[in-house]
């Protein structure tokens, strides 16, 4: 007959044990595991010399995908012509391409290399607090100013979505076993 193990302390202790295990572990840094530009040798039949040139043309064409998918939302939101007041109301020009994004976030530039996915699930959970913030301030402001397309579209689209990708995330970083399932 199997032998049952069991727990001291009091049912308090217990649930206050329980509950900071489910609580997502943020704030998270971590050594490159990876530096950026090193190529870890998997065996896939190929010299470490055309994986590293594989993976500089790779990135390459990664850089000019990103701009050029930058530059689509750039032109769309930028666009003039028979469609123009279709597509965009407020009139305003908006910023793009990666170098003007890098200059203008507010969200922290990561380390190049590769971290610990803990750690890189920490940093994506601080860079959607930022935005969140951001947001209900700037949701408070359009709403106040009257602008309710804006704020609609602020709250809507921008908070919820952020909210929601949050609570996927945090759900990665509790201290909480995996189980397995036999």
């Amino acid at each position: 007959m199997p032998t049952i193990a069991l727990e001291t302390g009091t049912a308090e202790t217990q649930s206050a044990d329980v509950m900071q295990r489910a609580r997502p572990n943020l704030h998270q840094h971590a050594h490159i595991v990876q530096p950026y530009g090193r190529i870890v040798k998997l065996p896939i039949a190929l010299s470490e010399k055309v994986c590293a040139t594989s993976v500089e043309l790779l990135n390459q064409i990664l850089a000019d995908t990103m701009t050029l998918r930058d530059m689509y939302k750039k032109h769309h939101w930028q666009i003039a012509g028979p469609t123009f007041f279709q597509l965009h109301l407020l009139g305003g020009v908006s910023i793009a391409m990666a170098a003007d994004v890098a200059e203008t976030t507010m969200i922290p530039r990561p380390p190049r290399g590769r971290e610990g996915a803990l750690a890189q699930l920490s940093r994506l959970l601080e860079a959607h607090a930022i935005v969140i913030l951001a947001t209900r301030s700037d949701a408070a402001k359009t709403n106040s100013l009257g602008d309710f397309g804006t704020n609609d579209m602020l709250v809507s689209d921008v908070l919820r979505t952020n909210e929601m990708q949050v609570w996927f995330l945090s759900e990665h970083l509790v201290d909480a076993p995996i189980t397995r399932v036999d």
